[in-house]
């Protein structure tokens, strides 16, 4: 193998190299966007969680609000 052959060798293998770790960072750019969307998912279900709370502490100021029983008829 001449000296031009081992370097061409050398710049193809670079080239495969440099095109693996793109590959990689894309592969990771991807997981990230995936982890992204579970994670803005989830923060949709604790705002549903917190409004559904939230609902149900209204309701229960309502049942035991003591204006309910402030009339009483005589």
């Amino acid at each position: 193998m001449t000296e031009r052959e081992r370097e061409r060798e050398r710049e193809r293998e670079e080239r495969e190299r440099e095109r693996e770790r793109e590959r990689e960072r894309e592969r990771e750019r991807e997981r990230e966007r995936e982890r992204g969307r579970g994670r803005g998912r989830e923060r949709e279900r604790e705002r549903e969680r917190e409004k559904e709370r939230e609902g149900e502490r209204e309701r229960e100021k309502e049942v035991m609000s003591p204006q309910k029983f402030a009339y009483i008829p005589a």
